[in-house]
């Protein structure tokens, strides 16, 4: 047996009181091998309902290592999943080799359905973006916005496809707003809304981050001078009782620059500012070379300098399918009581 499919195994073990409990919330989509932490760099194994999602970031997989995984994850599981690779470790990583197991089956590219806490989501092992649909590690988040929306507004920020705001929706809150700038996410997000046909309608804002959360937020929209911004969507002041702020790490655009290791304050503080009084907003940084601890002391100086300081925190750490050796994971999730 090959070391990797000795750790693989190990892995598995290790989870199996985990994904009994997901299994009885209604959750089949989690990871099952976090090769940084579990002993392999750069491979991550996940199961997105009847999908196997292998990826590999630093190096290719041989054909043999792949079919053995895929056979010891479905041997364990008492599974019949649907293998999708993909190859992330060149710069065309979304260019199938010509193996029909790397291409993978027209079955196993299909859409379909996953489940976590209950709800369906679409899945997609490989589509035209490079990350899943769904990101696993903010499962956790996901599950206490379900807990904490009755009766609440929440707005979803960088909302990629919308799982947040789904949860806020199933969890009975009285309006949810999603706002991305990427059509293709919300798109996704009307997806996971339509296969949940019992739930309320959600709201889909196309846009930039910067003019929009400035808007609600009642702050002017800058301009550089001499350069004219592009069109944007027109949104009134207002403030929701429950905002999520999860932006990725590094994004540029007319209107600003997102950057969570020197500028995580442009985004925060008009976030706070659309946070009611006695609201809750919930923050993420999943930047790995920034510490709990500074980032955590970043965030409540600038909760107190934006007039909106944070009566209570707490941190809330990603599922025990994400180990991490040091207790600093990538994923960083705070809940301000404001």
């Amino acid at each position: 047996m090959s070391s990797l499919n000795q750790a693989l195994r190990a892995a598995l073990e290790h989870r199996q009181d985990l994904l009994a409990e997901l299994h009885s919330q209604g959750t089949d989509c989690y990871r099952l091998f976090h090769g940084s932490q579990e002993g392999a760099g750069g491979l991550t194994i996940d199961r997105y309902g009847p999908q196997l999602l292998v990826q590999s970031f630093h190096q290719s997989l041989e054909r043999d290592d792949l079919l053995a995984l895929h056979a010891t994850v479905d041997q364990h599981l008492n599974l019949d999943t649907l293998l999708v690779y993909n190859d992330r470790s060149r710069g065309n990583s979304r260019i199938d080799r010509e193996d029909t197991v790397y291409r993978a089956e027209e079955a196993a590219l299909a859409d379909m359905v996953g489940h976590e806490w209950g709800l369906n989501y679409r899945v997609r092992g490989r589509h035209a973006g490079q990350d899943p649909l769904l990101f696993l590690d903010l499962r956790n988040a996901r599950g206490w916005v379900k807990d904490h929306s009755a009766g609440k507004s929440v707005l979803n920020l960088f909302a990629y496809t919308c799982g947040v705001g789904l949860g806020a929706a199933a969890g009975g809150a009285r309006e949810v707003c999603n706002l991305d700038f990427a059509e293709g996410n919300l798109a996704v997000g009307r997806e996971n809304g339509l296969l949940n046909p019992q739930l309320p309608t959600m709201q889909f804002v196309q846009s930039d981050y910067f003019p929009a959360i400035r808007q609600l937020a009642g702050l002017p929209i800058s301009q550089r001078r001499g350069q004219k911004l592009p069109s944007y969507p027109r949104l009134e002041q207002c403030q929701y009782d429950l905002v999520l702020l999860d932006p990725p790490a590094w994004a540029k655009s007319a209107f600003g620059t997102v950057d969570l290791l020197r500028d995580y304050q442009s985004l925060l503080k008009p976030a706070l500012l659309t946070t009611a009084e006695n609201g809750v907003l919930i923050c993420c940084n999943n930047l790995a070379k920034v510490s709990m601890d500074d980032w955590r002391e970043q965030v409540l100086r600038c909760a107190e300098k934006a007039g909106r300081p944070v009566r209570d925190w707490k941190v809330l750490t990603p599922g025990s399918d994400f180990p991490s050796m040091d207790q600093q994971p990538p994923l960083k999730t705070l809940i301000l009581q404001l």
